[in-house]
């Protein structure tokens, strides 16, 4: 699903035209570390240090010629093409046999065995790469800003190993959050020195701002809404940045990705439901999500239990489909982009030249309608996390 022209799915380098950020490393040593672990030499070389390691610490473990056999027969397995040989051991050190033990005692040994192995060892004892296997990797890392990673390690450019990684995503979300920093603050201050807004953001900032807090958050929530306008106002301009993000080139949109939009909803969540605690109390909160009804106790108890399963599951799908209603729209626009651009991609000569106004008029028009979109799922999220919190802290 992943493209990589309209960077749907997040990674751990960023992607612009090969002219902007082109490739021109010479030998091993001038490639990242990540792409070095990627090579197929390098992870010959890694197998058979890991080995002799392991040979050290255990005397059961197979001959080399058999573990890389073993590990090589492994990596044409499905999904594990190209995993190194760690993966190989930590699954063989995790398979259990019928007495509950370790089907592989030795593979118990792998992450001692791993750490004696680094990268910088291979770039001391290694043969210098060919000139045509460093031009291919040049052609391929052309264009790629990767992205440091000072606090963990990479499997590949697309998934973590270990630690904690930086993404695009959290770059770009980092981006949107020092802007809103910066430009608030500013707000705020000008707002402080003069009871009349005056200039262009000001007023256009302020009237963003009326407008949510009186039309969206009050009258969603309810008595008691101040309190939640700051939050509400945040993760509105929040989502809006990070769906802005996604019409600039080369960038990409934060709130394309389930666990951003998740991670909004699920904070919407226990924004409501830590409000209603604190008005309701932790046990009322949850008895509150039942309607009032005056009910004879004997039918009482069995229809308030089953509206408290349905309603306690309502709860949670609406959070998720909140999640997903911002990512499927955010997606949406940038496949209906990717199918509109690449109608011209097989096509030459007259064909082309007949089907490139139609394929440019419709890109431009669909791009605007991403903009307005952009500014409405923003509204829309802001809406209705108003709604769910005042669901919360109300009685029903």
């Amino acid at each position: 699903m992943a493209n990589p022209i309209l960077h749907i799915k997040d990674s751990f380098y960023f992607e612009v035209p090969t002219w902007l950020a082109p490739s021109h490393r010479e030998s091993l040593q001038d490639f990242p570390t990540i792409w070095i672990r990627l090579d197929p030499e390098f992870q010959m070389w890694e197998a058979k240090q890991v080995h002799a390691k392991l040979a050290e610490l255990n005397k059961d473990v197979p001959s080399e010629t058999d573990f890389i056999h073993e590990w090589e027969h492994w990596q044409h397995e499905p999904g594990n093409h190209g995993k190194p040989v760690r993966r190989y051991l930590q699954e063989l050190a995790e398979e259990k046999n019928d007495a509950d033990q370790p089907a592989n005692p030795w593979a118990e040994s792998w992450p001692e065995a791993q750490q004696t192995v680094t990268v910088s060892q291979y770039r001391e004892t290694a043969k210098p790469w060919s000139p045509k296997k460093i031009e291919a990797y040049n052609e391929v890392l052309s264009g790629k800003i990767i992205i440091p990673q000072p606090f963990g390690q990479l499997r590949n450019l697309y998934q973590k190993d270990s630690g904690f990684c930086i993404s695009r995503f959290m770059v770009l979300e980092m981006l949107v959050a020092v802007v809103m920093f910066l430009v608030f603050t500013w707000y705020a201050t000008r707002l402080k020195r003069s009871v009349v807004p005056k200039g262009r953001l000001i007023h256009m900032l302020d009237a963003i701002v009326c407008y949510l807090r009186e039309t969206v958050i009050r009258p969603g929530i309810g008595h008691g809404a101040d309190k939640f306008v700051p939050v509400l106002l945040t993760m509105f301009f929040f989502v809006l940045g990070c769906n802005l993000l996604g019409m600039v080139p080369w960038l990409g949109a934060p709130t394309a990705s389930f666990s951003v939009t998740l991670s909004l909803a699920v904070t919407t969540l226990l924004i409501g439901m830590g409000a209603g605690a604190l008005k309701f109390g932790p046990i009322g909160v949850w008895l509150n999500l039942v309607p009032h009804m005056e009910l004879p106790l004997l039918i009482g108890i069995p229809i308030k239990c089953m509206l408290f399963v349905i309603e306690l599951m309502g709860l949670f799908i609406k959070h998720a489909v909140l999640a997903v209603r911002l990512l499927a729209n955010m997606v949406a626009g940038h496949l209906v982009l990717l199918g509109i651009v690449a109608l011209g991609v097989d096509m030459s000569g007259w064909s082309l030249i007949i089907a490139l106004p139609v394929i440019v008029g419709a890109a431009v028009l669909f791009s605007c309608l991403e903009l307005f979109v952009a500014f409405l799922q923003a509204y829309i999220f802001t809406f209705l996390s108003s709604l769910f919190i005042g669901a919360s802290t109300h009685h029903h």
